[in-house]
């Protein structure tokens, strides 16, 4: 039966339904002939009769009987795909996937809480990982969306700042750089740099700040994730740079400092990376313009100490699965 239309099925299910050819023709609008020749196509793909009837009184046979089951379920499969893409037009519904470099996993968990507050069909798929790993999931198209600093140049892609991110030196309270006034960048060459690894962002601005200073470094420490680093300076193994929006309880409780290095805050931007080719669902979609519209100022929220009001209601948990950063 492989050339039945869907439209043969919807007047099969409304005879058998009605047990009469003359009210599924009204319930239709259609003549009884049309139907009747219809239930007759259908009888003859499947080599068997689907009707009996005696006077004006239609029964089923037994394969009617069986297809008259089937095409409910074909209609019932069909009403389900319909509500399901009615809830995805209106981000209902959906799943979305979302990678995010590591040094932004200290506020993307409240954005995504903020977000599913908003859209609480939407189940959310988080990853944290570094760059490298986050851009090799966006070019494998594994995720939907990413939140990092510099979108690849792999591939075309487009992205979206959302958010000013400052990238500071740092010390321990009692490091002799933590009290001056004006440091330059090249009194930097003579102090340990406890530095990411390869493939971080983070890393990677720093370099091109070294670079265009014409610093050269001295001994370096190459740690994995910006949790560690923060603990190597605050027991003084030496001085990093890292995110300013990593740092806010340390110096909030004076276990860090940030330097009055010349040149710096670093400012650079948050962005919101997807694929060029990307086809944005609803829930995606919804995303982009819930960052465009909140991202910057819950971030300063966060950072700054203050919870806004609406996220008070948010949930705990984004039914995000996160994986540490390496």
């Amino acid at each position: 039966m492989k050339n039945v239309t869907l439209r043969q099925l919807k007047i099969f299910e409304a005879v058998a339904r009605h047990l009469s050819f003359s009210r599924a023709a009204e319930e239709l609008h259609l003549t009884q002939p049309a139907v009747s020749m219809q239930v007759q196509a259908l009888e003859d793909q499947a080599g068997l009769p689907l009707t009996e009837q005696s006077g004006k009184k239609v029964r089923l046979t037994a394969a009617g009987e069986e297809l008259a089951r089937q095409a409910r379920r074909i209609a019932e499969q069909l009403r389900e795909a319909g509500e399901a893409l009615s809830a995805l037009k209106g981000v209902e519904a959906g799943r979305l996937k979302i990678g995010v470099v590591s040094t932004a996993k200290y506020f993307a968990p409240s954005l995504l809480a903020e977000y599913r507050r908003r859209h609480p069909g939407v189940e959310l798929q988080l990853t944290v990982n570094n760059r490298g790993t986050i851009v090799r999931h966006l070019a494998e198209n594994d995720i939907d969306l990413a939140i990092m600093g510099t979108p690849p140049a792999e591939f075309e892609t487009v992205a979206k700042v959302f958010a000013e991110h400052p990238l500071v030196f740092i010390a321990a309270p009692g490091h002799p750089f933590a009290g001056k006034r004006r440091i330059e960048p090249q009194q930097l060459a003579d102090e340990t740099l406890l530095i990411r690894e390869p493939g971080s962002g983070t890393r990677g601005a720093l370099e091109r700040f070294l670079e265009q200073h014409a610093v050269t470094t001295g001994a370096t420490m190459e740690l994995g994730s910006n949790e560690t680093i923060k603990q190597a300076v605050m027991a003084g193994l030496g001085l990093s740079f890292i995110s300013e929006h990593t740092i806010g309880m340390e110096r909030a409780v004076g276990r860090l400092v940030a330097l009055n290095v010349r040149d710096t805050p670093v400012k650079r931007q948050w962005r919101l990376v997807y694929r060029t080719d990307k086809r944005l669902m609803p829930a995606a979609t919804a995303f982009v313009q819930f960052m465009d519209s909140e991202g910057s100022r819950l971030i300063e929220a966060q950072v700054g100490g203050e919870e806004p009001a609406a996220m008070t209601a948010a949930p705990k948990s984004a039914r995000a699965a996160g994986r540490r950063s390496g």
